[in-house]
Parts: structure tokens; sequence; C-alpha cells
């Protein structure tokens, strides 16, 4: 079957091309496309240096890094690529990748990451932070958003299957699109975080300082624990502010290599994760080197960490709100329990990308098979209705 991997835009080399990076593999020969590809020498070793076939956004002014800006053009954009000589058509989506346009003889799967958080439930969210949802700026970004759903809502019709990066995903396709989806954990690279269980004296979490990763209430909760020591990897555009808001007993690292983070990673005592996440690599990651995590108990996490007194062999404990004096509370708790790294350890090897592959292709597979059979039976049904009706 002559195949084509639509992604959303491919820019950097994130949780998202991951996946996209292990479906090039089960599909090698497979073309690409995206919006725009302004993806580094160096990062297109995980897109096998293919040439990617990008939309009329690539060359409009200033698209290299005000992509973004360009989102009430991309459903026009992504409905230009011409698709009509392939196959099977793999969408790899978390914006606009799903709204290209096939046809009946065409099978259309996509992986969603997420219908686009901005426009459905997290809309709020992102106009606060983002200083949007006041006055005429805000006023013409919700009507934006607004008919960014309805085409959103309407080209999901054009999706054959679904796969979700998560059931929790997969309940958000459910309630925007009323259509049902294959749970597909995205792959983690368990075999680069090697386990180590001797463990140290430190907490520990890594992220983008972005807003909704709470890396602001991580830290105020160690203001409440000046007896316990945290670290913290990562920048953006928070780190001023999480900075003055870090008490003696908080080191900001800012951005480290791969090797200091795993480093880290092994002999922290726990990882803090305080995210609502679709699906989390991170404290997977954690848990490969033998680390338990102590996280918000909503999103993908309740599916990626298995909770003291919730399951056998846990790889960790939940917090239920994303607030300093919880936080503070799940690290008490934690310190009171026994966690065996070796089941953390266990448990991140079921998320391995040969697993990833292996049901990916099974589900496509299967798809085809079904896909098949029904456009055989729908021609059967359309023959016999037309024979009848030249009978009468």
């Amino acid at each position: 079957m002559k195949t084509a991997i639509i992604h959303d835009w491919l820019v950097v080399y994130n949780g998202a091309e991951k996946v996209l990076e292990e479906v090039l593999k089960i599909y090698p020969d497979a073309d690409l496309f995206s919006t725009v590809e302004y993806l580094d020498a160096k990062d297109r070793k995980f897109i096998m240096n293919k040439k990617v076939n990008t939309t009329f956004i690539q060359k409009l002014p200033f698209s290299k890094s005000k992509y973004r800006n360009y989102l009430p053009l991309m459903p026009l954009a992504i409905e230009q690529l011409d698709l009509s000589q392939y196959d099977l058509v793999i969408s790899s989506s978390y914006a606009v990748a799903k709204g290209v346009i096939t046809g009946p003889d065409q099978i259309h799967i996509s992986y969603v990451h997420s219908p686009i958080r901005y426009a459905w439930d997290l809309q709020h969210q992102y106009l606060k932070e983002a200083r949007m949802d006041k006055g005429l700026k805000g006023l013409i970004t919700r009507f934006i958003l607004h008919q960014v759903r309805n085409w959103d809502y309407r080209t999901a019709n054009g999706v054959d299957f679904f796969m979700s990066n998560s059931d929790f995903i997969g309940r958000r396709i459910w309630k925007v699109y009323r259509r049902e989806s294959e749970t597909i954990y995205p792959p983690v690279d368990v075999s680069g975080f090697t386990y180590h269980e001797k463990k140290e004296d430190f907490y520990l979490t890594a992220s983008r300082m972005v807003p909704y990763k709470k890396i602001d209430t991580i830290v105020e909760a160690f203001s409440l624990m000046p007896d316990k020591k945290l670290i913290v990897i990562g920048e953006g555009p928070d780190f001023k502010k999480i900075k003055a808001k870090a008490g003696a007993n908080v080191t900001l690292l800012g951005y480290q290599s791969f090797d200091v983070l795993k480093d880290h990673m092994q002999r922290a005592k726990g990882f803090l994760f305080a995210a609502e996440e679709d699906f989390g690599i991170t404290p997977l990651e954690a848990q490969a080197c033998g680390t338990p995590v102590i996280a918000f108990g909503k999103g993908g996490s309740r599916e990626t960490v298995r909770g003291y007194n919730e399951s056998v062999n846990p790889t960790g404990l939940f917090f239920n709100e994303q607030t300093p004096q919880s936080i503070k509370s799940a690290v008490d708790r934690f310190e009171n329990l026994s966690i065996n790294p070796k089941h953390c350890r266990e448990h991140a090897l079921k998320f391995s990308p040969e697993r990833f592959r292996s049901e990916f292709k099974d589900f496509v597979d299967h798809c085809t098979i079904e896909f098949r059979e029904n456009n055989t039976k729908q021609r059967k049904s359309s023959f016999k209705t037309f024979s009848i009706s030249q009978v009468e």
C-alpha cells in the first residue's frame, strides 16, 4: 500500500515527534507531509532525512518563528495537500493533521495526541495564561477558536479509525468527536534510562518552565519543607519567576544535557510531577531509572504511575490538588512508604518503543482488513439496491 504520513508541524524533536519517529520505522517508504518544516540538520535524523512536503504556510513571512500565529490558516493549508495517490493515510495529530482530505477508497487512520487543547476544554486556561481573555484581542481569539472547533469537529468524519495516546485522551476524543478510539501508549526510550537502585536524599523535577507544568507550585511546596532538598532541571519563560520563589533548599540547574538529567533521575529518591498531561513521558523515564513518582492524580499520570494502596507493586503515589499544601502532604506520606525501585523499572519497560511499533502495526493491519471488508459490503449492497430499482 502506498502510504502517506502527516504531522502537524516539524520544528522540534519532542514527544509527538518521538511517536512519528517510530511510525516512520514501521513505514520507512512512506512519504512525509507537514504544514511547515524547520528542523535543524542534526534533528532530521529522526525523520530519516526524508523530504517533507509542506503547505503554503512554509512560504509565509516569519513562519519559521511565528508558525503558530498562522493557526487560522492551517485548516485551509492542510486541506490543500494532495493525497489522492495514496492508499493509506496516517495522521499524527494534536492540531490540524487529521483534517487532510481523503477519498472513499483511501483509509485514513489518525493517531491523536489530543484534540486541539486550546480550542476545546483547555481554552479558558490557555487564554488566561496568554493574557488574551479580555478585550478586543481576546474577542477575536475566541471567535477564531470557535471557527477552529467547528472545523475540527467536522473533519473528524473524514477519519476512518482513531488511535489515542492514553485512555484519558480517548475520553476527550469521545467527548468532542463522539468517536471510539484505540489506546496505544506512546513509545518511551526506557533503554536510555538505566536502572539505579541506590537513592540519595533529594527530590527531582524536570520540565520546560511554562505555566501548566506547575513547577512553581512544586517549588512553593518545598518552601514549606525546608528540611527537604529539591533539584529542578529545565528552562523556559517562567524560569525567573520560579527562581524568585526558590528557597535555600531548592536548586535550579536550568537546561542540562541528557546525561546530567539521567544521572539525577537515577539518584533521586522521588520524582515530582504536577502537570495534568495527556500522557506524560518524563514520569516513565524516572521509573525506568527505578525512581518512584509523586504525581498529580489526573490525566495521563493515572495510567503511567501505579499509585500506592491502589494497585499491586506500586510505583508512586498521587496528590489530588495542584497546590503547595497538597504536594507537601504527598511528600510527607511518601517519606513513610517503601516502594521497590525494581517495580518501577518493570512497569516502565511495558512502554518500550518495540511494544509501540508492534501494537501500532497490528492495529493498522486490522483496520485495513476491516476497511476493505466494509467497502466490499457497501458495494454489494449498492449493487443490490440498483438491481431492485431497475426491476421495479
